[in-house]
């Protein structure tokens, strides 16, 4: 029963560790994004095919981390 704790522990404290990188990942691309755009003088816009790329981006990131577990 003491595993079953321990393990349960761990995952809350991965999941919240992950939840708090992801988030500031977020608020550095937002804000380097809007950084960028006021630089140029220009209205910050995502087109679609942009925002596809980004997700496939995302995507193959995330294959590529759950690749390090084994």
């Amino acid at each position: 029963m003491d595993e079953i704790t321990k393990v349960e522990n761990q995952t809350s404290k991965i999941l919240a560790a992950g939840a708090i990188i992801g988030a500031l990942t977020g608020i550095g691309t937002a804000y380097l994004l809007t950084k960028n755009a006021e630089r140029e003088g220009e209205e910050l816009a995502i087109s679609t095919g942009q925002g596809l790329k980004l997700g496939l981006l995302i995507l193959g990131m995330l294959r590529q981390i759950l690749k390090l577990d084994g």
